[in-house]
C-alpha cells in the first residue's frame, strides 16, 4: 500500500494525472498495463534514465554547481500566496517564535558558509601544490580524489568497483539506445488496443443506455416531471447568464469613469511626481533587465569541474609543464562572479524599492491611527 501510494503521488507531482492508474486498487492486484504506460512516459518526458546514469555517476574530480539561470520563485510565490488562507497562521504562529526561527536560520547560514570558505581553501592548497602533476594538460593538477588515492592507493577497492558498475550502466544504456525505436514502436500498438478498447467500450455504453433509456421513461411515472425541471432550471440558468453579464458590463462602464475622474484629478494635483516616481521605477527594472540579458551565451546550469588557472604558468612542481590549452566549454570564475554581482545589484534595487513602498504604505495606515504613537525600528 504505502509502495503504490508513493508511486501514484510521484507521478501526479511530476505530472501524470491519467486518471485510469489513480483509480488502480491499492493491492497491486490489477493495472501492469497503466504500469508501463507511466514508466514509458516518466522515458520520453523526465528522461528517467539520464537522471539517474546523471545522479549515480562517479565523482572522481573537484566538482561545483554552477547556475546562472533565472528562476521561476516569485511566480509560484505570487500563486501562493493569492491561494493561501487568510488568517490561517496568524492566529496559531507567535511572531516572536518566527524571529527566533530566523535567526536560527541566518546562524546556520553563517556556519555553513563559514565552512564553505574553508573547504575551499584547502581546495585551493591542493591545487596549487600539484600544479604540473597531472598527465592530463587541460587540468594540470589533481583532485582531492586523486590526491587521496596516490597517498592511499590500498584503499579503493571500492572506487574501482564503483567505477565498474558505472562503465556496465553505460554499457547497459548504450544497447538501450540502439534498441530504443523497438520500444517505442510496440508502446504504438499498445496504445493502439487501448484506443480501441475504449471506443468498443463506449460504444458498448450508449448502446445499453439507448435500450434502457425508454424502458425507464415508460416504468417511471416522475421522469417526464423531472426533464420538465431541467428544462425550466436549464432557462433560468440561462436568464441569469444574461443578467450577470449586463452586470458585469455596468459594473466595468462604472470602473473606467472612476479611473477616467481618478486620472484627471491626478492630472490636478500631482501627476508629474507620480508619473516621475514609475518612470524611476521602470528605469531601474530596464536596467536590471538590461544587465541580465546581456551575457545571454554564458547562461550555465549543472556541475562543472574545478580547474585552477594561475596568472603566472609555469610552476616548477611536478613535471613543470605549463597548461597552455583551456577546455572548450570552460568558464571562469570571474564572469560567474560578475553575473551573479549584476543580478544582486538588480535584486538589492528592487528590494529598496519594495521597502519604499512599504514605508508609503506604513505611514499612510499610521496616519488613519488616532491616538497611536508609531516610532520606527
Amino acid at each position: 500500500d504505502t509502495q503504490i501510494r508513493f508511486v501514484k503521488s510521484a507521478l501526479w507531482y511530476h505530472g501524470y494525472d491519467r486518471p485510469e492508474l489513480h483509480q488502480l486498487p491499492a493491492d497491486g492486484s490489477a493495472g501492469s498495463r497503466e504500469l508501463l504506460l507511466a514508466f514509458s512516459w516518466l522515458l520520453h518526458r523526465v528522461g528517467l534514465l539520464e537522471q539517474l546514469l546523471a545522479r549515480n555517476r562517479v565523482q572522481t574530480g573537484d566538482e561545483t554547481s554552477v547556475c546562472t539561470c533565472e528562476d521561476d520563485m516569485p511566480n509560484s510565490q505570487e500563486g501562493a500566496t493569492g491561494t493561501a488562507p487568510e488568517g490561517g497562521l496568524e492566529d496559531r504562529v507567535d511572531v516572536r517564535y518566527l524571529q527566533w526561527l530566523n535567526g536560527r536560520l541566518r546562524f546556520q547560514w553563517r556556519t555553513l558558509h563559514a565552512q564553505h570558505q574553508e573547504q575551499c581553501k584547502l581546495l585551493h592548497k591542493i591545487h596549487l601544490f600539484t600544479s604540473g602533476s597531472h598527465i592530463d594538460q587541460i587540468l594540470g593538477h589533481f583532485s582531492v580524489t586523486e590526491t587521496d588515492l596516490i597517498r592511499q592507493p590500498e584503499n579503493y577497492k571500492q572506487l574501482l568497483q564503483l567505477l565498474e558498475s558505472e562503465t556496465m550502466q553505460l554499457e547497459a544504456f548504450l544497447e538501450w539506445k540502439q534498441l530504443e525505436p523497438v520500444y517505442w514502436q510496440w508502446m504504438e500498438t499498445v496504445l493502439d488496443n487501448m484506443a480501441e478498447e475504449e471506443i468498443t467500450c463506449e460504444s458498448q455504453d450508449a448502446h445499453v443506455e439507448k435500450r434502457k433509456l425508454p424502458e425507464v421513461t415508460s416504468c417511471c411515472p416522475w421522469a417526464d416531471n423531472l426533464t420538465g425541471q431541467m428544462d425550466r432550471l436549464s432557462r433560468e440558468l440561462l436568464a441569469l447568464q444574461d443578467q450577470l453579464h449586463q452586470l458585469v458590463t455596468r459594473r466595468k462602464a462604472a470602473w473606467w469613469e472612476k479611473v477616467t475622474a481618478r486620472e484627471k484629478e491626478l492630472q490636478k494635483e500631482g501627476f508629474s511626481a507620480t508619473a516621475r516616481k514609475i518612470q524611476e521605477g521602470v528605469e531601474l527594472k530596464l536596467r536590471g533587465l538590461a544587465s541580465l540579458c546581456a551575457p545571454k551565451q554564458n547562461k550555465m546550469h549543472g556541475s562543472c569541474r574545478l580547474v585552477l588557472r594561475n596568472k603566472h604558468p609555469a610552476s616548477n612542481r611536478g613535471f613543470g609543464q605549463s597548461v597552455s590549452k583551456e577546455p572548450v566549454s570552460a568558464v571562469s570564475a570571474a564572469e560567474v562572479i560578475r553575473e551573479l554581482q549584476m543580478r544582486e545589484g538588480s535584486l538589492q534595487r528592487e528590494l529598496e524599492q519594495l521597502r519604499e513602498e512599504c514605508r508609503h504604505r506604513l505611514d499612510e495606515i499610521a496616519e488613519g491611527l488616532e491616538g497611536v504613537i508609531c516610532v520606527s525600528p
